[in-house]
């Protein structure tokens, strides 16, 4: 494993207003662009295997503020779920957990989450999707574990994109999407795909799951792959998607009833380009929103297809605003194969982000972790 440390060590720093005298098609971002791809001291590699895709991993911090635990699949989203645990806040990992053996049957991208019922009880759920959806429950913080079992007559592709609190004790909301392959067993998918954003409630702690409702369907914008933010005054949630049909920018949706009613999606700014958005906020108040750069057709990103972060304001989201900078974590070195993901805040307001992606060039993706400190990237940034 990689020991962390703060060493010096060459960064790329640029002013993406800069880009404004380029070319037609180059990157106009209106951020600060920083570049970390060559800090290889922030690093910590998580998991690798010589010949083995693993890919798509999620991340839980437990209260301690030290135990970390990671799940990932065997394979691009399909295949045998993988679980390992940190002791020390993600500097190092264990070898790979026993697993129920039907965690070995999963279809797609699990997805790990800390839930608590209105009584108080916590436990840790951990969805797989296609159809049907199904769920696994940890009621002694990951130390064992049920089998995924379905959670309904339902399915879709990449479940959950997030399951969050409401404001009544033991609800939660939870988003997915579908394009008319999973949602049941009568496939309606068709050309162009008609993509289908569903939300869903449980009112029990996350253990049981109500019908999924849509939220938003279209076959020209193909609106996906939920992250979801709370505003600093708990009275608004914001919802970023990725635009899979690559036709517009990413986009993000509000709701101030705590996910009854929905607005009209709306585009983000380029500096939000991308999928898979996975925000947490830092102690001074900023958002840190990692995913993968990915821009729409007709358009152009610096870092196209590889792990970025934005770093903002709720206030940016809100009204549209570019934020303060977009940061490269890790250079992926094949198409956009990359970041789904996980980003967690240690009681020290370090951050430890983690994904996967073809970080070896010729070699199969594996999962590793970055490291940083907002204040660092302030530093940088001057």
């Amino acid at each position: 494993m990689k020991s962390f440390s703060l060493r010096a060590c060459f960064i790329v720093v640029a002013s993406a207003s800069a880009s404004l005298l380029q070319g037609e098609g180059d990157p106009v971002l209106h951020v600060q662009t920083l570049d970390l791809a060559a800090q290889t001291q922030r690093q910590v590699q998580v998991d690798r295997e010589a010949g083995q895709y693993l890919g798509h991993p999620t991340t839980v911090l437990l209260e301690d503020g030290r135990t970390m635990l990671c799940v990932y699949p065997k394979g691009h989203g399909k295949g045998g779920i993988v679980y390992k645990r940190s002791l020390d806040a993600g500097l190092t990992w264990s070898e790979r957990l026993p697993t129920p053996e039907n965690w070995s049957t999963s279809k797609e991208v699990p997805t790990l989450h800390r839930v608590v019922d209105a009584a108080g009880k916590k436990r840790l759920i951990m969805w797989s999707g296609l159809y049907p959806a199904r769920l696994a429950v940890s009621e002694d913080d990951g130390s064992t574990w049920s089998d995924l079992k379905p959670v309904g007559d339902w399915g879709g592709i990449v479940v959950m994109g997030f399951t969050e609190p409401l404001k009544t004790p033991g609800r939660y909301l939870a988003m997915f999407h579908d394009d008319g392959r999973y949602f049941s067993t009568e496939n309606t998918h068709r050309k162009p795909p008609l993509f289908t954003l569903y939300k869903v409630f449980s009112d029990d702690g996350g253990l049981t799951w109500g019908k999924p409702e849509a939220v938003y369907e279209n076959d020209a914008v193909n609106l996906c792959e939920p992250g979801f933010i709370r505003s600093p005054d708990g009275q608004e949630i914001a919802v970023l998607l990725r635009e899979n049909a690559r036709a517009k920018n990413a986009h993000i949706i509000f709701s101030r009833d705590e996910g009854q009613t929905w607005t009209t999606p709306r585009e983000l700014p380029d500096s939000l380009n991308g999928d898979r958005h996975t925000g947490k906020y830092t102690a001074d108040g900023r958002l840190w929103i990692s995913f993968r750069s990915v821009a729409p057709k007709g358009k152009n990103t610096p870092y196209q297809g590889d792990w970025v972060a934005w770093v903002g304001r709720y206030e940016d989201l809100a009204q549209g605003k570019p934020g303060q900078y977009q940061v490269r974590l890790m250079d992926n070195t094949k198409g956009a194969d990359c970041a789904y993901p996980g980003v967690e805040v240690l009681p020290d307001d370090t951050i430890v982000t983690t994904t996967y992606g073809h970080w070896t060039e010729g070699e199969m993706p594996y999962i590793m972790s970055v490291r940083l400190k907002l204040s660092e990237l302030d530093a940088m940034a001057k």
